[in-house]
């Protein structure tokens, strides 16, 4: 505990990214150990244009930041587009997935025969790459076709290497979905942009 009865950052982990036996697909702990700090979930100072209940992700910087009141946000680390597959604008959560169906788009399919599999969809599961739960973005009623989602690849949180869906630690998935309904504005910073 520190000083203020509060919980100090290491036990602050312990308690966010411990097992979640509670789920349909019981969650591991993550062993925030090999993990870099910064890409763990934590409160951080914010001073952006942002209204609070708003996400804004810095693919730059890696970051998903839930703009609070009074000047906070809280701060995921993320997994964003690779090159060629990034992109920038704002939009809105549509919808919202608990333990989604995967259904890799057409243009996946055909860069990656792999991914052919499951044109019917992969059912969801911790092997699934959308994870826990799945923020659907849209903009009016367009399916963007991105997503705010869980993975089942937590080393890859901090990278560039997705298709264009911004990835996070099933852990902070489940915390942020549990935080904010459909109808959560949702900005996508330019990459060379920052927060």
């Amino acid at each position: 505990m520190g000083q203020n009865g509060t919980l100090s950052f290491a036990d602050q982990n312990v308690a966010n990214y411990g097992p979640l036996d509670n789920e349909k697909f019981p969650v591991p702990a993550l062993d925030t150990a090999k993990v870099k700090p910064e890409w763990l979930r934590q409160v951080v100072d914010y001073h952006g244009p942002y209204k609070p209940g708003m996400i804004v992700v810095d693919p730059g910087e890696k970051h998903l930041y839930l703009v609070q009141e009074n000047g906070k946000a809280l701060r995921y680390g993320v997994g964003v587009g690779r090159e060629g597959f990034t992109w920038s604008g704002e939009a809105v959560i549509k919808r919202k997935g608990v333990w989604p169906t995967w259904t890799p788009p057409v243009e996946m399919q055909a860069r990656d025969p792999e991914s052919r599999k499951y044109a019917g969809g992969m059912p969801g599961g911790l092997d699934n790459p959308l994870g826990a739960r799945a923020l659907y973005l849209y903009r009016g009623d367009e399916d963007l076709g991105y997503r705010l989602h869980g993975n089942n690849a937590p080393e890859t949180i901090g990278t560039a290497v997705s298709s264009g869906c911004i990835r996070m630690f099933n852990h902070d998935i489940i915390d942020l979905y549990n935080r904010v309904p459909t109808g959560t504005r949702v900005v996508v910073l330019p990459t060379a942009g920052s927060v």
